[in-house]
């Protein structure tokens, strides 16, 4: 595997990107050896996070991008942290690979019983609703976001005339994706 380290407010040590590179290396019995993964380390930005530190795990693979983000007090604990989540997203994709016979760039592994015998709880839709999109601006949008309670607002945008949909981030500040047709 080919590691690709990325620091933002964060200086890594040697010795850190040595632990993280042992311990990504484990994952390499899933991959061919031109696989990367980027690992992006970085202390909090904010008043309130200051003390906080974030590690990103990303694989990038053809049809698909396996990701884990972890934040804790320690980077150190966060490797620990990421790892088994990202094993987790692997084993299962892995698994659909198998019952879609899709190729893909992910060796024959024979997963421990105990991983496989998990109990995979099948997600299904339990609800449904539809409502007419009415324009609205995005400052008009962040107030019906915070009038419902949700952590999510679906509106039409008046200046773009395009759907776009405004969340709340995990930081408390929002976020707007923007539909392009």
């Amino acid at each position: 595997m080919k590691i690709e380290f990325l620091c933002k407010n964060y200086d890594a040590s040697e010795k850190l990107k040595a632990v993280i590179d042992k311990k990504v290396q484990k994952l390499d019995k899933f991959f061919d050896e031109d696989t990367r993964i980027k690992v992006g380390l970085k202390k909090g930005s904010t008043r309130n996070t200051d003390d906080l530190y974030t590690m990103e795990l990303t694989i990038l693979l053809d049809g698909a991008v396996m990701r884990a983000e972890v934040t804790s007090d320690n980077m150190y604990s966060n490797i620990d942290l990421a790892l088994p989540k990202l094993e987790k997203q692997i084993i299962r994709h892995h698994k659909k690979i198998e019952s879609k016979t899709k190729k893909f760039r992910i060796k024959d592994v024979s997963l421990d019983a105990d991983i496989v015998e998990e109990k995979q709880e099948e997600k299904t839709i339990v609800r449904s609703k539809c409502y007419t999109l009415s324009p609205m601006s995005i400052d008009d949008a962040i107030e019906e976001l915070e009038l419902v309670g949700h952590n999510f607002f679906v509106f039409l945008n008046k200046g773009t005339n395009s759907i776009n949909i405004l969340y709340v981030r995990h930081d408390g500040n929002y976020g707007l994706i923007e539909t392009v047709v």
